[in-house]
Formats: C-alpha cells, sequence, structure tokens
C-alpha cells in the first residue's frame, strides 16, 4: 500500500508530457480552410507582411512554434497542416507538390493574403519551392530547409542515398506493416536523421506517433512519398525558368548541410546559404533558437 501511494505521488508530481510539446501562444488561432476540395487545419496569428510556415513528416504544423511566435511580433503568420497530415483532411488524391502548392495559395486568399514568404521543412520544402515556381507574382522571399527538391539537380545523386529508400514505400501491404507501429517507423526517422536523437524528445515523439496513427494517416503519409516521382517531372520543367526572388537555403550541419543551396542554385538566381552546426534534419528540434535567428536575419535583410 505504502508503495502504491508513492507511485501516485510520484505521477502526480511529474510534469506532464504535453508541457515539453512546444505550442503557439494563444493569440494564435486555428481555423478549418477549404483548399480543392480538403479542409485544411489552419493557425493564424500575429499581424504585418505574411509568412506562410510549411511543415514536413514526421511533423505537422505544430513543429514551427517558436519561429511561428518569433515572426508573429512583426508578421502574419499561417501555419497549415498540410492535406492528409495533422488535423487536415486526408482526402485519396491530391499529394503531388504542385497541388499542395494550390492548397497553399487557397489558405492564403481565404484568408484574403495576396504575396507572401514561404518557408518549408522536408516535404514543406518540396511544397515551398513548388508555390514559388508556380506562384512567382505572389511569393515575396523562400526558405528551404534540409531537404532535396526532386528533379533539381543533383537530384539524380540526392535520391540513390541509401538513407531514402522510404520515398518508394507505401501500398496496403505497407499499411499494414506500419499498422499498431507508427511511433517504431517515425523513431526510424528521427533517429536516422538527427545530429543529436536525443534532443527529438519522447514527449514530442509521443505527440507526432499518436497523430500519425490516426486513421488514413500513414496511407496519406506514404502518398506524399510517391508522389515524389510526379513533382521530379513537374520541377525538370520549372526550372528551365529559375526563381529571381531572394532565397534561404538552410541545411543542418549533420545532414543536407550546404547542399542545401547547391540545390538551390540550380532553381535560383538570388541564393543566401546557412548551414546550422549540431543540428542534423530536425532544425526546430534541434537547435530552434539558430534556426529561428537564421530566419529572422534573412527576413530582416541582415543576409
Amino acid at each position: 500500500m505504502r508503495a502504491q501511494c508513492l507511485a501516485i505521488l510520484l505521477m502526480l508530481l511529474a510534469p506532464a508530457a504535453h508541457a515539453e510539446t512546444e505550442s503557439f501562444p494563444s493569440t494564435f488561432k486555428t481555423k478549418t480552410i477549404p483548399a480543392n476540395g480538403a479542409q485544411l487545419h489552419v493557425r493564424v496569428g500575429g499581424q504585418g507582411p505574411a509568412v506562410i510556415l510549411i511543415h514536413g513528416f514526421g511533423d505537422t504544423g505544430d513543429m514551427w512554434a517558436k519561429l511561428g511566435e518569433d515572426l508573429a511580433r512583426d508578421h502574419t503568420v499561417v501555419v497549415p497542416d498540410l492535406r492528409g497530415m495533422g488535423l487536415s483532411d486526408k482526402p485519396d488524391r491530391g499529394y503531388d507538390k504542385w497541388t499542395q502548392a494550390a492548397d497553399m495559395r487557397a489558405v492564403l486568399q481565404s484568408l484574403g493574403i495576396d504575396k507572401a514568404v514561404v518557408v518549408g521543412h522536408d516535404i514543406g520544402t518540396m511544397v515551398a519551392y513548388a508555390y514559388a515556381a508556380r506562384y512567382r507574382d505572389f511569393t515575396e522571399k523562400l526558405i528551404v530547409m534540409d531537404a532535396p527538391v526532386p528533379g533539381v539537380p543533383p537530384w539524380d545523386e540526392v535520391v540513390r542515398g541509401p538513407l531514402l529508400w522510404h520515398f518508394d514505400l507505401g501500398g496496403p501491404d505497407m499499411e499494414r506493416l506500419v499498422k499498431g507501429r507508427e511511433r517504431i517507423y517515425l523513431d526510424r526517422f528521427w533517429n536516422d536523421f538527427a545530429g543529436t536523437p536525443s534532443k527529438v524528445t519522447e514527449a514530442t515523439r509521443r505527440h507526432y506517433a499518436e497523430i500519425y496513427a490516426r486513421p488514413g494517416a500513414m496511407r496519406a503519409a506514404f502518398a506524399q512519398f510517391r508522389a515524389i516521382r510526379t513533382d521530379a517531372e513537374d520541377n525538370k520543367k520549372a526550372i528551365a525558368t529559375k526563381l529571381t526572388i531572394p532565397v534561404l537555403a538552410v541545411g543542418g550541419g549533420k545532414s543536407f548541410g550546404k547542399m542545401e543551396a547547391v540545390v538551390m542554385r540550380n532553381a535560383a538566381t538570388d541564393v543566401t546559404e546557412v548551414v546550422i552546426p549540431d543540428a542534423g534534419h530536425w532544425l526546430m528540434e534541434e537547435q530552434p533558437a539558430a534556426t529561428v535567428k537564421a530566419v529572422r536575419e534573412f527576413l530582416d535583410g541582415k543576409k
């Protein structure tokens, strides 16, 4: 009995897991916005020139809490969950990045926003580039973080990397294999792509594993990757006319590093390179302060 009481007391005194997971300030509001037949979950906060923050796989828009809080001091910050991910709808189609760029455009138009800075990480980088290429007159600046862009050189070499086997994974059998084991599958990404895996905290892992275990979530996640072959063909056409807007290419020092800028210089004429030291792929989880600083300086014209 004494041991049971002690165990209960320790549980009550232990910090809740969600306390370690970053959340947006209370000034941010959530909306459900229709976009190309999908209902997207969107967070909006701040006031001023618009910035849209686009997450990738293994995350949702929740990943941007620290950056969103900083930018909301003088920007209108828009943070959607991509179709099929987070709290957004999970339709059967539309996972090519050109279509998802149209989703982002629909979100901004719904909010009465004409032009915006576009920021992406991981799959969000692919969507962000597609947005800038498709909506050139409505993109002020582009910031891409630690991911290749399908079809943009040296894509053929990058895609052969042994760590990227998941690009072609998917289908009903793969869904069956992962069902009930979402945490195991996601741990592979957090461990293999992090510079320091422990910086992706247990609370963060539990948070996203629960979200990706929801009905249809892994089917949609696989679809994001399996659309990459289509994305590559779309982007091979797009780079025939390079972007002329300012572009910030951010790579983790223990991940994509300088290659982020190498890629973007094949797609844009005005590229600023930043490598975040002591960070792997998960920049906002591993080195949030340095990543926020890089974005802020670029937007403020200090880089």
